[in-house]
């Protein structure tokens, strides 16, 4: 087998971790949530945009949609293809799909829009992309309002602060209603959900949020580290806890293209 590139490697970590996040409880559910919104069925065609290893593209061609994933990252895009090797992968960005106009009757973004710098050209390309009456289902994490159980709650605070402040739209996700209307969607509704984390196989998220308050200088290295410390002692006896709140805004474009 040939050595995988630095990134690609990476990218393996990635699709292991969200392969376990997919799984905890709740997850199932709430992408199961996305697709009665996006109404997914035999005739429908789906945009997956920000599609990952590809679960949503097969659960959706499961219930007779014809999905497209669509990813940034080449190497994510590959294992997609490993992962799924029947069904269809292209690699793009959510400002500039991979798709024609006017040619898909969903579009759904699962946790993407608050890694994008500019979400209204994103929007714009969504409307693009998507038939008239087309609906859109958005899934996003505020990064500024996550929930860690810790003994330096002021400390956790800051280490979350700076995480946000590292991420280009980290408040996307309470601003979608706003977003979607502004860009000339209709029937536009927000539903608020919680997902929660006692499980130590979510660590890695917090090692990422201490390693970015770290290097921005937002806290000192050895701070980092106790919380960190805290946060392993807590995570091996079973008191880890981290509450994730997730909103998923579902809407559906004008009878006519554009207004």
């Amino acid at each position: 087998m040939a050595l995988m590139s630095t990134n690609a490697l990476e990218t393996e970590t990635l699709v292991a971790l969200l392969e376990k996040a997919d799984s905890l409880p709740g997850a199932p559910e709430l992408r199961a949530r996305s697709y009665d919104l996006l109404d997914v069925q035999p005739g429908s065609t789906v945009a997956d945009v920000g599609c990952g290893g590809g679960r949503a593209v097969a659960e959706m061609t499961a219930r007779g949609g014809a999905a497209i994933g669509v990813d940034v990252n080449e190497h994510m895009i590959t294992a997609a293809r490993r992962n799924h090797p029947k069904l269809e992968f292209r690699q793009g960005t959510a400002c500039h799909l991979p798709i024609s106009d006017a040619s898909v009757h969903g579009y759904r973004a699962d946790k993407v829009f608050h890694e994008i710098a500019d979400p209204v050209q994103a929007l714009g390309d969504a409307r693009r992309v998507l038939i008239p009456r087309g609906r859109i289902v958005l899934i996003g994490q505020d990064w500024d309002a996550v929930v860690i159980d810790s003994d330096d709650p002021v400390l956790t605070r800051t280490l979350v602060q700076a995480r946000a402040d590292t991420v280009p739209s980290p408040r996307a996700a309470r601003a979608y209603r706003s977003l979607l209307l502004d860009a000339g969607f209709l029937d536009v509704a927000v539903e608020a959900h919680t997902a929660v984390f006692t499980d130590a196989a979510m660590f890695p998220m917090l090692t990422g949020i201490a390693h970015a308050a770290r290097t921005t200088g937002a806290v000192a290295e050895h701070a980092a580290e106790d919380w960190l410390s805290e946060q392993e002692q807590r995570a091996t006896t079973g008191r880890l806890f981290i509450a994730l709140p997730l909103f998923v805004a579902a809407a559906r474009t004008p009878l006519a293209r554009y207004p």
